[in-house]
């Protein structure tokens, strides 16, 4: 199929980008890499009255090294240039990580950071990465900029809080600690995962092995990425054994899902999953803190 007729625009500066979002009556949609818009717009599921095309926008490329340690991410920053460079490997080693599963090799070379997130499905793996980093999002329109985190800005299946007048300009992630893991699940290489876990896990020093902070973040799982709060809270506690704390937490991941049910895999299985990739992800981190490589 091809896709409904619609005016190209291609402004090559963000004010021009800006008006032209404004003036178009909310009937328009951003073209950044279009890895998900343009075969929406062949199957004809949106068919934009204006397609403004972001690309000939300077100044939304860039990784920047934050004098706080973490970095600064323009919105059209490709996943492949993400997943490869080494400061997003050193500074935010979890987002390269994710970066380098987003679906087949062609689709990380042409779709974008900003527009994986501005698309906001549910099962994509740089949404729940950026959320369990803490990430802010820089968005600006018409009547000017605001920051928003990563944890707020996702409001439900490829739902944000991205108002039809703003562009996403860039993302804010904070330093990474060592502990880290990501574990998902794919049916065949480049697919969306049934489910997937990021963890981010701190641990105090002395003998105890106690987990002193953690984020849990499931993805393909609910209807956006899925925060699994009282897992968190489990590995965190005093006094539990941390084996048998990393099991109640793992059931308590698979508690917080509401997973879909389709031809793909029942919901069923994707808490099951939720549980297992848990165990994985959290595995994965505390290895790295004991400054082993995970298998």
């Amino acid at each position: 199929m091809k896709p409904a007729p619609f005016r190209y625009a291609r402004p090559q500066n963000l004010a021009d980008a800006v008006e032209l979002l404004a003036s178009a009556d909310h009937d328009v949609k951003i073209l950044a890499g279009g890895q998900s818009l343009v075969p929406m717009l062949n199957l004809r599921l949106v068919r934009p009255a204006v397609l403004i095309d972001l690309n000939g926008v300077p100044g939304l490329d860039h990784i920047t090294l934050s004098a706080d340690g973490g970095l600064s991410i323009g919105a059209l920053v490709r996943h492949a240039a993400l997943a490869d460079s080494a400061a997003v490997i050193e500074r935010a080693p979890l987002l390269a990580e994710a970066a380098r599963h987003v679906g087949h090799a062609a689709i990380r070379h042409r779709g974008t950071l900003g527009g994986s997130l501005a698309h906001a499905d549910p099962a994509a793996e740089l949404p729940a990465a950026l959320v369990a980093l803490g990430a802010e999002l820089r968005l600006h329109g018409a009547r000017g900029s605001r920051t928003i985190q990563a944890s707020e800005f996702f409001l439900g299946l490829m739902t944000t809080a991205l108002a039809p007048d703003e562009i996403l300009l860039e993302i804010r992630v904070p330093p990474q600690g060592p502990g880290w893991g990501f574990a998902e699940v794919v049916r065949r290489a480049g697919d969306f995962a049934l489910a997937g876990v990021v963890a981010l896990v701190g641990r105090a020093a002395g003998p105890s092995g106690r987990c002193e902070s953690a984020w849990l973040v499931g993805f393909g799982v609910g209807d956006r990425p899925v925060r699994f709060a009282a897992a968190e809270e489990i590995l965190t506690s005093q006094g539990l054994d941390p084996s048998a704390a990393l099991a109640r937490a793992a059931a308590a991941a698979a508690e917080a899902c509401d997973p879909p049910d389709d031809v793909h895999a029942s919901a069923e299985y994707r808490r099951h999953l939720a549980a297992v990739l848990t165990e994985d992800a959290v595995s994965q981190a505390l290895t790295r803190l004991d400054g082993a490589r995970p298998a």
